[in-house]
């Protein structure tokens, strides 16, 4: 898992074009086997860097958020990176039960083995499904720019 954005320095995203620009970016890093876990508050751009990291492996489907589905797959594009992309959102996880045995409910594991996975609102929660992943914190400033951090993270799983 390498990613061309430099890891731990914020980056300013004045507009979703930029967001979506910097998933493109991840995306050129990213094969079957890797986990994307991405934080931050309600309209700080989770979806929408979906949407780039979906266009940068080359996937089918638009990108929505999953929210109310919880987990969508997008199967590659003939010519695409051949890798699918399974897009997660956590939020909803987790009023009834425990988010993680939640998340173990869904086999996100056994996809990891196969596709590149993204996990809205997974922190805390989603890292154990791997033994590494990309950690990105998005956040909204009160001028509406959008700013990101890229942390690749190491650990037991």
């Amino acid at each position: 898992m390498s990613t061309s954005a430099r890891t731990g320095v914020p980056v300013e995203l004045p507009t979703a074009a930029d967001t979506e620009a910097l998933g493109e970016r991840l995306a050129d890093g990213l094969g079957a086997g890797d986990l994307v876990v991405l934080s931050g508050p309600l309209g700080a751009g989770k979806t929408v860097l979906v949407r780039g990291i979906a266009r940068g492996l080359g996937v089918a489907g638009a990108v929505t958020s999953p929210t109310f589905v919880i987990a969508r797959e997008h199967r590659p594009l003939p010519g695409g990176a051949g890798v699918p992309l399974v897009h997660v959102d956590a939020y909803r996880l987790g009023f009834a039960t425990d988010v993680a045995a939640e998340l173990d409910d869904l086999d996100l594991d056994t996809d990891l083995d196969s596709a590149v996975v993204v996990v809205e609102w997974g922190e805390g929660v989603a890292e154990r499904l791997a033994a590494r992943h990309l950690l990105v914190r998005l956040d909204r400033r009160d001028d509406d720019v959008r700013e990101a951090t890229v942390e690749r993270v190491e650990g037991p799983r």
